[in-house]
């Protein structure tokens, strides 16, 4: 993980006292992570959320009383004013829970079996205001969604990018994720996250599923 002055403050909801438990404890045992709450249900995870105002909350999806997507939804839905960071996770790999859950509000998906690594870089994502979705989804949701950019607000074709850039792009397209960027291309992560950004400004877009999805409409990627 990278520094930071104060630790991410995360709150855990999940009916299962097992995953529940194993999620703190994977958090928990990252350098500049705090587990500072943990709720049964949806409906809890709502109220914990507003009372104690976590930079990242990690939701499941099936719960009872209110499930992870009406959550997202209250906690970082378009009509929320000061909307929370969401980050979803799931044992079911199924489309109408990763479209749900984006277009509720959440900064993030990913299965329950992608690993710690993955778990730890979706919270710092959600938390630095990005959007990281498991690899393993990706290109499903692209080709779900390329159709109609506007509705999550990607940006027309333009730009002018550099040879890296374009480079980055593909790699975004292909689910990558930063590190593992870095890694391929032979740079450090600071500098991909400069890439990053650079790419958000040029193509007016928000996060990394908007410059894939720009990457898709454009053909730099097949579909």
């Amino acid at each position: 993980m990278t520094a930071r002055d104060t630790p991410l403050r995360v709150l855990i909801a999940d009916d299962q006292d097992l995953v529940r438990t194993g999620l703190g404890m994977i958090l928990d045992a990252q350098d500049g992570i705090d587990v500072v709450a943990h709720a049964v249900d949806g409906r809890e995870a709502v109220e914990l959320a507003q009372k104690l105002r976590p930079d990242v909350c990690l939701l499941d999806i099936r719960m009872p009383r209110l499930d992870g997507i009406e959550a997202t939804r209250l906690l970082a839905g378009p009509d929320v004013d000061d909307p929370f960071a969401v980050v979803v996770i799931t044992t079911f790999d199924l489309d109408e829970y990763v479209h749900g859950a984006l277009q509720a509000g959440a900064r993030g998906f990913l299965l329950k079996d992608a690993g710690p690594d993955l778990l730890v870089q979706a919270i710092e994502a959600a938390a630095s205001g990005d959007a990281l979705i498991a690899p393993s989804v990706t290109a499903r949701l692209l080709s779900h969604f390329t159709s109609s950019a506007a509705s999550i607000g990607a940006a027309p074709a333009s730009g002018d990018l550099t040879d890296r850039e374009e480079e980055v792009v593909r790699r975004v397209s292909a689910g990558r994720t930063n590190a593992e960027i870095a890694g391929d291309l032979h740079i450090s992560l600071s500098t991909v996250k400069t890439h990053m950004a650079s790419l958000t400004t040029k193509l007016g877009v928000r996060n990394r599923v908007e410059i894939a999805m720009w990457a898709y409409d454009t053909g730099r990627v097949e579909r």
